[in-house]
């Protein structure tokens, strides 16, 4: 029994962290139509940029800062700069070879300027397990990520469903041809789109980072995918469900990792992206209602 709620408790913990980078995945199809396949790369050279200001200031949160406002820059950088290369929001193929690209040569990038070592990476929070009455429960670092993903969805949902800007950045993403006979600015919405969708992405590495190995060019490849599925899961236009989503693949993950082995967990991921997308590809919870100005 102890086994059980200790391997639940850590499942939630960590689908939790899955759900912030699977809003990220959320927030950027909302805006552009775009499964953005660079989105665990570029979190990693956030996480990195976070890294090298935390070692010369000593602040973990002058670091998250340095992440976050890395991640509105990159993103904006990569829309005006790469994505809009890729043609309509039509051509999505053209937008994933390009994404892809994109993960080979952050990676490299990094590589080439940090190293491949791998480099620990502080949690600002206590990473201990409180324990009450022989059960392991959450440390505080897995509380603050629980809370950091809670606001995160609240903010979302302000964002697309009590804001002009969040109509906008919908608008120019179904019918940008109509959207601009109204007057909305389309490029410069899905510029903040990516930008925002990076910056939450670069929340989520520095919630994620901590509870891996280390950081290193290739730390959120196995995040990506249990991330992605979590979207998948959950519907990629409903944030609560990518949430639900995501803590399911957690706990799944958890019990395939605590009584089955953890070199399973890969496949179990994959396996549970397989059921969903053969069972009910459109995700869990999806909305039909479509909100009018």
């Amino acid at each position: 029994m102890q086994r059980f709620v200790f391997l639940t408790l850590d499942g939630l913990a960590r689908g939790a962290a899955y759900a912030a980078f699977a809003l990220a995945l959320v927030l950027i199809w909302r805006a552009a139509r775009v499964v953005n396949f660079a989105q665990g790369a570029m979190a990693v050279a956030c996480v990195y940029v976070a890294h090298s200001v935390t070692g010369a200031t000593g602040s973990y949160w002058a670091g998250f800062v340095a992440a976050v406002t890395t991640g509105l820059i990159l993103g904006a950088a990569v829309d005006f700069c790469v994505m809009r290369l890729a043609g309509s929001a039509a051509e999505h193929l053209n937008s994933v070879i390009i994404a892809l690209g994109l993960v080979l040569i952050i990676q490299a990038v990094l590589g080439i300027v940090y190293g491949n070592d791998f480099l620990p990476t502080p949690a600002p929070f206590d990473r201990t397990s409180f324990t009450v009455g022989g059960f392991v429960l959450l440390s505080p670092f897995d509380v603050f990520v629980i809370a950091a993903v809670g606001a995160v969805v609240a903010a979302l949902a302000w964002l697309f469903g009590r804001t002009s800007v969040g109509l906008r950045m919908r608008a120019g993403a179904f019918a940008p041809e109509v959207s601009r006979l109204l007057g909305v600015n389309v490029g410069g919405m899905l510029t903040l789109g990516w930008a925002l969708a990076a910056a939450l992405g670069a929340v989520a590495g520095m919630l994620v980072v901590p509870t891996e190995l280390a950081l290193h060019p290739h730390a959120m490849d196995l995040v990506f995918v249990a991330s992605f599925t979590a979207a998948v899961i959950g519907g990629l236009d409903s944030p609560p469900g990518v949430v639900i989503g995501g803590l399911a693949v957690g706990l799944t993950l958890s019990y395939v990792s605590g009584y089955l082995g953890g070199d399973l967990t890969p496949l179990a991921t994959l396996l549970l992206l397989l059921a969903v997308l053969l069972l009910r590809p459109q995700g869990l919870i999806t909305s039909a209602r479509t909100r009018q100005a």
